[in-house]
């Protein structure tokens, strides 16, 4: 956990202060949106009884698949202002599998807080489970209490090291729990080709060639003068008729392999999270 964390804080450091403050307050907006609905769902007996029994419903597949979908939507949080984008490619819209429901949101964080009170204290989860829900109301109570800086960290300004220090954390035990169970998303972890994402495709420009001896790499053919063509955010230029089936199987430029979104969830984690790598090298 300590080296991912060291990763995305490589990456972060790389950002200018208006990205860095645009993160934080973008960041700071999940988090309370998070802890309200922990919130919520702490105070309620009916919906914290209802969130208990869908989870318990759930098979551990289910449930790592839970989680990866929070981890995908905490990436997409740190790296969508870290991503260039050039003057003819603008930013692409999210992928659907970064979406999240509410009842999704709140199984999920009620998910990690039980994982959370197992590592630390355990024997508050031996109570029947009619007391669960005020053994982990004083958990959550003394965890936003106690929120500071971790002293190993970057030195960041306390404001932003409150803010990011926990969410940071969060990302690196989610990581840890999905990469475990050898689901994808672990280091080191093969992810197979995934198909880019219907949006992502449908956002592509078209750009007019305008200068001869361009060859498409996947039909070998010559880009004629004035023939609209794809260009991909690597800003490589191919044949629509070509590139529109390629982006059907796989995710990647036929160029430099650069990773487009798709809507598969573990392959859109691994695709962020190359892209923390890329940065935090660079950095």
């Amino acid at each position: 956990m300590e080296e991912t964390t060291t990763t995305i804080m490589a990456a972060l450091s790389t950002l200018t202060p208006s990205k860095f403050s645009d993160l934080t307050h973008s960041i700071l907006s999940a988090t309370h949106h998070h802890n309200h609905r922990l919130s919520t769902l702490l105070s309620s007996p009916t919906l914290f009884s209802l969130t208990l029994h869908h989870l318990h419903s759930l098979s551990l597949p289910q449930k790592t698949l839970l989680i990866a979908r929070h981890l995908l939507s905490c990436l997409h949080h740190l790296t969508r202002h870290i991503q260039p984008h050039s003057a003819t490619s603008p930013p692409l819209p999210p992928p659907l599998s970064t979406a999240i429901r509410q009842r999704e949101l709140d199984a999920v964080l009620l998910l990690l807080l039980l994982c959370e009170t197992h590592n630390h204290t355990p024997e508050a989860l031996d109570a029947p489970f009619c007391d669960w829900r005020g053994k982990l109301i004083n958990l959550f109570t003394e965890t936003l209490l106690t929120l500071s800086c971790s002293p190993s960290a970057p030195p960041l300004g306390a404001c932003e090291g409150t803010i990011l220090i926990p969410f940071v954390e969060t990302v690196s035990r989610c990581w840890r729990l999905v990469g475990s169970l050898g689901c994808g998303g672990g280091e080191g972890k093969e992810v197979r080709e995934v198909a880019a994402s219907a949006a992502t495709v449908v956002a592509l420009p078209a750009m007019e060639v305008m200068v001869g001896g361009r060859e498409c790499v996947i039909c070998k053919e010559e880009m004629k003068i004035g023939r609209d063509v794809c260009e991909l955010p690597c800003q490589h230029l191919f044949h629509w008729m070509c590139i529109l089936p390629w982006l059907g199987k796989r995710n990647t430029c036929p160029c430099c392999r650069f990773r487009l979104p798709s809507d598969d969830v573990f392959g859109e984690i691994q695709r962020l999270w190359e892209v923390l790598v890329k940065m935090g090298t660079k950095g």
